[in-house]
């Protein structure tokens, strides 16, 4: 399944040009009124988990997407951005090993992102 949003593409390229690993997108639109997409990605240190978190906002705002949420910048282990179609979460590998939302919304569709993630 491929994603139509752009603001799913715009994320998913700005995390992956900092170096964001195992970038996930799931279309929870159909199981939840919460939003439509999440976006899961893991950083390497709560540095990198910092860096990529300044990168998306970074690349939304010149779009000129609100964002409504940002919790967990301090800490730099679980970062979530909330640009209310759109819930990014950015996490170091343990607590998202932890928290596994993968596994929580395993029936949601995972949007094929490979296409974003080829150099141009």
């Amino acid at each position: 399944m491929s994603c139509e949003n752009g603001f799913v593409n715009t994320i998913v390229k700005a995390i992956d040009g900092k170096k964001g690993k195992d970038i996930m997108v799931l279309d929870i639109g159909g199981l939840t009124t919460l939003t439509n997409y999440f976006v899961i990605a893991t950083g390497g240190s709560n540095k990198n988990v910092q860096a990529i978190c300044d990168e998306v906002e970074e690349k939304m705002a010149e779009l000129g997407a609100r964002m409504w949420t940002k919790e967990g910048y301090d800490s730099g282990e679980w970062i979530l951005l909330n640009y209310d179609d759109v819930i990014v979460h950015i996490f170091q590998a343990e607590p998202r090993e932890f928290y596994k939302l993968e596994h929580i919304w395993k029936d949601a569709p995972q949007v094929d992102i490979d296409d974003l993630l080829v150099e141009d």
